[in-house]
């Protein structure tokens, strides 16, 4: 079997290099037979991932690398039935991980991969925003939750917790910190087309396939990445003193009982908002927009999750 391994060198501050260095020998020692692309510049995995997948052929695609580094090779595959997704984390969230059971210790990755059979099918969402579109693994978002996302990924912060293993944190602090600046939107959701619900005071709205994001926020509980559906968190009406409250119950996923936090599914969800918010996929900033609209894409991706 041929492995194609696309690899961040730069994920969570060098570790994704790192950690290729570790794995890299046990494939020469096992006699793999594989090839590597390294990305070199912003999407540049979403070009590399396109490349690869454009011949129709069958393809064995390994991620070296965080969420963002998923997000661009999930949005780059071209023809999901032909490609099986391998997964070596790097990042600090890893929300990737969560719900597939994946292993985050390298070896124990590289061994799933290359001994695994079990695979599971994903369903893959798509955000559309000012005639562009981009698809996604885990959830996007407009509003605060993307807020966060895009301070995060310019953020010092972020690189400094990520040098002493406390990544997963950044999410955290930069939340608490831009909730003091935050300034809640009127919202307009559509489901289906035709369900039409009204929120004011709206912190954000995260469209998810998987139940985490944001390094382990446990959103929505009860989304299924196969179900062929997506959830829908709204967080509106609220005093920044509650959101304060309820932040750490999500990661226990306790938040969902509160009032002021509104859970929906459905296939397709269109979003506006009465000033232009930031939008996010799987964790990367890639807009800010006062319309958006998502869906579940037709096609599902299969997922090496374990051995």
């Amino acid at each position: 079997m041929h492995y194609t391994f696309i690899v961040n060198p730069k994920s969570r501050s060098g570790r994704g290099e790192m950690v290729w260095r570790m794995v890299e020998p046990e494939l020469k020692k096992q006699r793999i037979d594989y090839e590597v692309y390294y990305t070199k510049y912003e999407a540049h995995a979403t070009e590399i991932a396109e490349g690869i997948t454009a011949d129709g052929k069958e393809h064995l695609l390994v991620v070296v690398g965080g969420d963002g580094t998923i997000n661009e090779v999930v949005d780059g595959i071209r023809n999901y039935a032909k490609v099986i997704l391998g997964y070596i984390p790097t990042g600090s969230g890893n929300d990737f991980t969560r719900v597939l059971h994946l292993p985050t210790e390298p070896y124990a990755a590289l061994h799933q991969i290359l001994h695994g059979k079990t695979k599971v099918q994903m369903d893959v969402g798509c955000l559309h925003f000012a005639g562009k579109k981009r698809r996604f693994a885990i959830s996007t978002g407009i509003g605060f939750d993307a807020d966060v996302c895009h301070v995060a990924a310019v953020s010092k912060l972020k690189r400094r917790l990520n040098k002493v293993g406390l990544g997963k944190l950044t999410y955290l602090f930069i939340a608490l910190y831009r909730l003091l600046a935050e300034r809640p939107a009127g919202v307009e959701i559509t489901l289906e087309g035709k369900e039409t619900h009204h929120f004011i005071d709206t912190y954000f709205v995260a469209v998810m396939n998987h139940p985490y994001e944001g390094g382990g926020f446990f959103f929505c509980p009860e989304a299924k990445i196969n179900d062929g559906k997506l959830d829908v968190i709204v967080a509106s009406g609220l005093p920044k003193w509650k959101i304060l409250l309820l932040l750490p119950t999500a990661f226990k996923g306790k938040h969902i009982k509160y009032k002021g936090i509104s859970i929906y599914q459905c296939k397709e969800i269109s979003i506006k908002t009465d000033r232009v918010r930031p939008v996010h996929t799987d964790g990367e900033p890639v807009a800010v927009e006062q319309e958006i609209w998502v869906n579940v894409e037709a096609e599902q991706l299969s997922v090496l999750c374990d051995g």
